[in-house]
Formats: C-alpha cells, sequence, structure tokens
C-alpha cells in the first residue's frame, strides 16, 4: 500500500481562490472510494492505495482544472511507498502519536 501527498495547482485563474477546483476534484476521488482512502488537508490531499491505482488516479484529477477550462496546471505529488511491512496513514499518525504520550 502507497501514501501519496497531491496538490493540483491551476494556474491562471480569474481568482486567488482555487476551492471550486478542490472540491471537483473530491468528487473524482470520491467515484473511486471502492480503490482507495483520502483526506482532504488544508494544503494538499493525502490518497493511499496500491501505487498503480494512485498513478491512475493522479492523472485523472490532475486534468479537472483543464476540463473547466484552464490551460495551465501544475500538480505535485510525493510518494511514500513501503513494502517491508503493512503501510497506512492511520498506521503513520498512530506512531506518532504513541511516542507523544
Amino acid at each position: 500500500m502507497a501514501i501519496m501527498d497531491v496538490t493540483v495547482i491551476p494556474v491562471g485563474t480569474s481568482t486567488p481562490s482555487v476551492s471550486q477546483y478542490v472540491a471537483e476534484i473530491h468528487k473524482v476521488l470520491k467515484k473511486h472510494e471502492d480503490r482507495i482512502k483520502y483526506e482532504l488537508t488544508p494544503m494538499s490531499t493525502l490518497i493511499e492505495g496500491e501505487l498503480k491505482d494512485l498513478l491512475e488516479i493522479v492523472q485523472e484529477i490532475h486534468e479537472v482544472p483543464f476540463q473547466h477550462g484552464l490551460q495551465r496546471v501544475c500538480t505535485n505529488i510525493r510518494i511514500d511507498d513501503r513494502r517491508d511491512k503493512s503501510h497506512s496513514m492511520e498506521r503513520k499518525l498512530n506512531a506518532v502519536k504513541s511516542k507523544l504520550s
């Protein structure tokens, strides 16, 4: 299982706000809930699933601003793909929380 941190940055929008694009991207992610888990954060979206699925889905969400008429989109991704043991967003958070106690 891999975890991806993804930020889709629409360039050339008419206002500084991009929440409408983020909402549309999350509608796309919702269609894939049978294959992934995802979480919206104030700065990005975290997605968990099989790496092959994540890469396909990132391509799909990268297209969202283009579908709304924009001519430029920058997408940043970071991938955490650990294969030596079970790996999930929840497990990573719990590991840190256990060290805080």
